[in-house]
């Protein structure tokens, strides 16, 4: 009987410790996920636009004129656009 209680107490120390280490594992991918989108929006952040580089990208848009105004079939082809004036 005393063993039988001993192999019960080892198996519930094994399952604590493989649940600690489970959530250990999940806790770090969630780490290695959560530094992965710091990164990108680090990355992002390097094309918005702020006070310092308002003129710059206010010329840059004059200079290189774009076109929003087309029409587009099922297949994502475009079908007609409207001349840029």
């Amino acid at each position: 009987r005393e063993e039988r209680i001993r192999k019960e107490e080892e198996e519930q120390k094994r399952r604590k410790l493989q649940a600690a280490e489970n959530k250990a594992r999940i806790m770090e991918a969630f780490l290695k996920e959560k530094e992965k989108e710091v990164l990108q929006l680090q990355e992002e952040a390097k094309t918005f636009i702020t006070p310092e580089n308002l003129d710059a990208r206010i010329e840059e848009c004059l200079d290189n004129p774009r076109n929003y105004n087309f029409a587009v079939d099922k297949d994502g082809r475009i079908v007609k656009r409207t001349v840029l004036s």
